[in-house]
């Protein structure tokens, strides 16, 4: 990796067509990845009359979100909202399904032109996965907001169910341990009895078929993931590395997820 410090507050290389940015501190990496979504939302804009995006519900995605609905500059009325996946079986307002989480936090804070939620609540999840392909194909996704998982998955394609090329965009998956135990270790849920074992997902072939990704990955327990990601062989064994092929991907770290790195 050939390291170029931007500032003093700034590092920044390139991993195959991965960007990387390297900041102290999450704040500052939260509100630099506000304002390059901010600026591509506008970008956009200037292009179609609407824009359709992804966002994905965890503590790590907090500081961006913050950031991104103080910006008034984005024109929130012409974005049609989803989210990238969603717990089976849970209660429909259990604090800790994804849907919640983005209402509290994003999607009931700001006024989109439209949000369409997974339902992990169907009584046939292969049906609502259908549906939500059907929008899907309706809104061509233009970002998507993203993290990566402990065990380096993205969206909940955790290693075992990860197809990088996957023919759908839309399935029910088996959570493994380790992501259902990284939900114990972040306060989401009291014990690991407590987290769902199944959950509806957006493929990553449906991710990478955006036109512009951005990762936000802080904290010190994502640093193993943040070096496999970045370090091991493309491959499904680490789900995350498939972002090193994505030419409009920037992927946003602060100094303790980054503390792996050389």
């Amino acid at each position: 990796m050939s390291y170029t410090e931007i500032n003093t507050n700034v590092i920044a290389f390139t991993q195959g067509m991965l960007k990387v940015k390297i900041f102290h501190t999450r704040e500052e990496m939260g509100k630099e990845a506000a304002d390059n979504v901010s600026d591509t939302i506008r970008l956009l804009l200037k292009e179609k009359d609407e824009i359709n995006m992804i966002f994905a519900a965890a503590p790590s995605q907090s500081d961006f979100m913050k950031e991104l609905i103080a910006d008034e500059r984005i024109r929130w009325e012409k974005i049609n909202a989803f989210h990238m996946d969603e717990y089976i079986g849970l209660d429909k307002n259990a604090p800790q399904g994804f849907g919640n989480f983005l209402k509290e936090r994003i999607f009931g804070r700001v006024p989109f032109k439209s949000v369409h939620y997974i339902n992990g609540q169907a009584e046939e999840p292969s049906k609502e996965c259908e549906r939500y392909t059907g929008l899907l194909r309706q809104y061509p996704v233009d970002i998507v907001c993203l993290g990566i998982g402990e065990n380096g998955h993205i969206a909940f394609n955790d290693p075992p169910v990860a197809d990088f090329k996957d023919s759908k965009q839309v399935k029910v998956v088996e959570l493994d341990m380790a992501c259902r135990q990284q939900q114990v270790n972040e306060n989401l849920f009291t014990k690991i009895d407590s987290v769902p074992t199944h959950a509806i997902t957006i493929t990553i072939p449906a991710l990478m078929n955006s036109k512009y990704m951005f990762c936000m990955v802080p904290a010190r327990n994502k640093a193993e993931a943040v070096y496999h990601t970045l370090n091991d062989e493309i491959s499904e064994k680490c789900p995350a590395t498939i972002l090193r092929t994505k030419e409009e991907a920037i992927l946003y770290l602060d100094e303790e997820s980054a503390s792996l790195l050389n």
